[in-house]
């Protein structure tokens, strides 16, 4: 049997059939960043972007997102969400603000794309409401930090100098 159970038997694209699944909590958290330059993290910090509060409109964008992740991504299951939150970072010497984005459900399957789209939101939201001040802005560094719950159990990315990849 293949390891991708996004296709039957004739390669066909399919939802995961999780009928047979245990509910269980289940949990995960995704990073992001945004760089920017010194004016954009000084206009956000002081609240003067003339678009509003950035990071307050780019939490909700993402929050939102993440209860949508069903309707951006054609091979995920809505699920209900028990618990999502966003928040940032700011890192104003090296001018980059961080995003993580952690969810929660009591279900069969996991919520690794809702927090990943949650921070991927978030954060095109920064650059949407400062891209008059700044269009050099750099979005990456998306990552799943952390996920627990279901039959694969926990997953916790570590870092080395040469194992970028994390492991289980």
């Amino acid at each position: 049997m293949s390891d991708f159970t996004h296709f039957d038997h004739n390669g066909n694209a399919i939802m995961v059939d999780v009928s047979e699944k245990n509910i269980t909590l289940r949990e995960a958290i995704a990073k992001g960043s945004i760089q920017v330059s010194k004016e954009v993290i000084q206009k956000i910090l002081s609240g003067s972007m003339s678009k509003g509060d950035v990071l307050g409109v780019a939490r909700v964008a993402g929050i939102m997102a993440a209860k949508k992740t069903f309707e951006l991504i054609p091979m995920c299951h809505l699920l209900m969400l028990t618990k999502c939150s966003l928040d940032f970072k700011v890192n104003e010497e090296e001018n980059i603000i961080e995003a993580t984005c952690l969810v929660r459900t009591e279900g069969k399957t996991g919520v690794e794309m809702e927090a990943l789209t949650g921070v991927n939101i978030a954060l095109l939201t920064i650059y949407d409401m400062c891209k008059a001040v700044d269009k050099s802005m750099v979005i990456g560094n998306i990552y799943l930090e952390k996920k627990t719950g279901g039959k694969s159990g926990e997953y916790k990315r570590e870092y080395t100098p040469t194992n970028q990849r994390g492991s289980k």
